[in-house]
């Protein structure tokens, strides 16, 4: 039998006929390996570059990305699970594109490149590489986001076309490369010298974990010894899929962390954090705040456009420090659409797939056709629309049912959820002082906009959502001013469940802000008992049970963990266990699989 190794990462998986490599996009055909499914595109769409994530190249510019299915790495708690591992490469929702349509595409809406992200480039290299050398012809740039992984042989015809790259490193340490399903680190340490000796703009991502900050230690200063200047993305654990919600640093930690690896490096930047100052770009002179910026969704972040737009040259306004910052930034901001634009789409699929399972289907099939039915007419729109009110997000459950006929299900859940809700609202209907509301996500100043379903959910307890009082921006929300939020002066405040806060440490941050709240004051702050409860998945029946039981506790006296434990038994079969549920939308428990 003919075997033949694939040259395109450092697996070099062995192939014979018939068979695939790690990441499953490969095959061997008349003594050649070639892509699986070529020319078919998950997402092709307009982004703002920082939502890759590249900070420091062309500020604000917009950038066709594109991103199809498989990694050749298999980590524990990716985000990205729901496209790289459960969406079938060859699905119907997939478009079909030349590379001559891509480059007509970014020129269409006018883009200043393509981009490659979400998953791995190194899952569809050939097509990659002919994109990156026509784009180059055309004047375009070109870039991606990458583990690295790359055989010297592939990085060799790559470079010359690759304009930035971020790298997503998994530590600094052969063990944190085992975790992922792949030998060691080195690889990744010669392509990152390699990379930046041929001039390509790198930036470096890491995740920051309980377990790792010596690691990431060593880390920065190995990136120190090339150069000061490569900016660091140090992005705090987010726990899914099989992860442990003890990996999370608290946003206190990661700062803390950020704050001191910033004497290694010129630019350090926390991501997965609402509200941190740490996304804004510091001279490494003087310290004064040259760009700011905002969180803008999981592992995303969005340039703050001044009136006047971005400044022509990137050096410090105060001490004229020349920064590292490369190209000419945009004169006008991009917004991404619903669910588009990096990792929110996975949460999109998330959602969906969190319907199904709490209508008990553990049969991936079902959930793949609800995705395509989603991806292929437009339905992301009316997803994020749907899910922002609990009527609506019930109706949307019929309709996902009925799609995939699997109505009774759906029906036993829609009955559980309307019986909940109609008894709160028949509870709070005599209720004549309603409680001022504020939802704030991690951080103090950063709020959720006030559509959104947490503020739905507030305002379906009895309370009034002072989130409504501001205007809407951002993903999924944006930071207010000490100022504003004193005016607003609410009487309690919700953390979100998805990127929350301990209680104690968010009102030493309120103290230090000098906020003068009667929701500080009389420390009325509150975390939920769990994560998913507020948005996302069905569970946010419990959040809202939750919310009316703190508004009003003589009308809507729950149990909320024994809530919790029927919720689950009875749409999950399992008990609820508090310490093996994570920041999955859709997963209920880490331990939780297929069938």
């Amino acid at each position: 039998m003919d075997h033949l190794s694939c040259s395109i990462c450092e697996l070099r998986c062995r192939f014979s006929e018939g068979r695939s490599g790690a990441c499953g996009c490969y095959e061997l055909k008349g003594h050649q390996i070639v892509e699986r499914f070529m020319d078919r595109y998950l997402v092709v769409c307009p982004i703002s570059i920082e939502t890759v994530p590249i900070l420091h190249f062309n500020p604000g510019t917009k950038f066709l990305q594109i991103t199809t299915t498989g990694c050749n790495f298999n980590c524990s708690g990716c985000i990205s699970t729901v496209l790289v591992r459960e969406m079938s490469p060859d699905s119907q929702s997939l478009q079909h594109l030349s590379v001559e349509q891509i480059i007509a595409r970014a020129f269409e809406i006018q883009c200043q490149g393509i981009v490659f992200l979400m998953n791995d480039p190194i899952s569809a290299f050939p097509r990659f590489l002919k994109i990156a050398k026509l784009a180059h012809t055309k004047g375009l740039k070109v870039g991606c986001s990458s583990n690295a992984y790359f055989t010297l042989e592939a990085l060799t015809q790559l470079t010359p076309y690759l304009d930035f790259i971020n790298i997503g490193m998994k530590g600094f340490s052969d063990k944190a490369y085992h975790a992922c399903g792949v030998p060691q680190i080195l690889p990744v340490l010669r392509n990152l010298k390699i990379l930046h000796d041929a001039g390509v703009h790198i930036e470096i991502s890491c995740i920051l974990t309980r377990d790792n900050p010596s690691e990431l230690m060593d880390l920065a200063l190995y990136i120190a010894g090339i150069s000061r200047s490569i900016p660091l993305q140090v992005m705090r654990f987010l726990p899914f899929e099989t992860a442990s919600i003890t990996q999370e640093p608290s946003i206190r930690e990661a700062e803390n962390f950020c704050q001191d690896i910033r004497y290694l490096l010129d630019f350090v930047y926390l991501f997965n954090t609402p509200g941190s100052e740490y996304l804004h770009t510091y001279c490494p002179r003087c310290n004064h705040v040259v760009l700011y910026r905002e969180f803008y969704g999981p592992m995303g972040a969005k340039v703050h456009m001044p009136q006047n737009g971005l400044p022509e040259s990137f050096r410090c306004s105060t001490c004229c420090y020349e920064l590292n910052l490369v190209g000419s930034a945009a004169q006008s901001a991009y917004q991404e659409g619903d669910f588009e634009g990096g990792y929110p789409l996975t949460r999109a699929m998330e959602i969906v797939e969190s319907i199904f399972i709490a209508m008990g289907i553990t049969q991936k099939a079902l959930v793949v056709r609800a995705w395509e039915d989603v991806l292929q007419h437009g339905g992301l729109h009316k997803l994020h629309q749907s899910i922002q009110h609990p009527r609506t997000y019930i109706e949307a459950i019929r309709y996902f049912g009925k799609k995939a006929h699997v109505s009774e299900q759906a029906e036993a859940l829609c009955k559980y959820l309307e019986e909940r809700l109609a008894f709160i609202e028949t509870a709070i209907a005599s209720v004549t002082r309603r409680p001022r509301v504020y939802y704030a996500m991690g951080k103090p100043l950063f709020y959720i906009n006030g559509g959104r379903l947490e503020n739905q959910l507030v305002e379906t307890a009895g309370g009034i959502s002072v989130n409504r009082e501001l205007p809407v921006g951002g993903r999924p929300g944006r930071t207010l001013t000490v100022s504003e939020l004193n005016r607003l002066n609410p009487e309690i405040i919700f953390i979100s469940a998805f990127i929350s806060n301990s209680v104690e440490d968010f009102c030493t941050e309120c103290l230090q802000y000098g906020l003068r709240i009667a929701a500080v004051e009389n420390r009325k702050i509150f975390t939920f008992p769990s994560s998913g409860w507020d948005f996302g998945s069905p569970r946010w029946i419990l959040g809202l049970m939750y919310i009316a039981f703190v508004l009003h506790p003589d009308q809507c006296a729950f149990n909320i963990m024994a809530e919790a434990d029927m919720f689950y038994r009875n749409f999950y079969g399992i008990p609820f266990e508090p310490m093996d549920i994570n920041l999955s939308f859709s997963k209920p428990s880490r331990h939780w699989r297929w069938h």
